[in-house]
């Protein structure tokens, strides 16, 4: 599929943004988003000075474009990111709502760069008694009972 103009900009941005963040100790990896061709939000990589596992770009910057819009409902934007985004970002943007990412780079080339995520696409694929990280499931009901609870609240809003 062809890019438009906008998203080429975009996505360049998000580009110069991963290369700028290694310049600052971050990682090689940006992302941006935008609403309606309004620039919301754009972010790096800040895992390594942050001391933040979970500061990847694309989470950095729903998190900024959620604080600008005062919304956890991002599904009226697009993400464009310097690669294809990992399953922890990916996860973060279906929870976001956002339902278009456009991408330069890929999870094979990040791995080639050191980034291999693939392990973690893999072991989600198994059954919690499969993985590799050991999971194990206590006070069952009590838990279900706070989810009970949040079924009755009568004005929650859903996300």
């Amino acid at each position: 599929m062809k890019l438009s103009t906008e998203e080429r900009i975009y996505l360049d941005m998000a580009i110069k943004k991963a290369e700028e963040n290694m310049a600052d100790g971050g990682g090689p990896f940006g992302a941006v988003i935008v609403r309606d061709g309004t620039l919301i939000a754009c972010a790096g990589n800040r895992v390594v000075p942050g001391h933040d596992p979970t500061a990847h770009a694309e989470v950095m910057a729903i998190r900024m474009a959620a604080a600008e819009s005062g919304t956890h409902d991002l599904s009226d934007c697009v993400i464009f990111a310097s690669c294809e985004p990992c399953p922890m970002c990916l996860g973060a943007i279906y929870w976001a709502g956002i339902r278009r990412i456009v991408y330069s780079s890929d999870r094979y080339r990040a791995a080639a760069a050191g980034f291999n995520d693939n392990h973690i696409y893999e072991e989600l694929s198994l059954d919690c008694n499969e993985r590799s990280i050991v999971m194990i499931r206590g006070l069952k009901r009590e838990g279900d009972s706070v989810l009970k609870k949040w079924e009755e609240l009568p004005d929650k809003i859903l996300y």
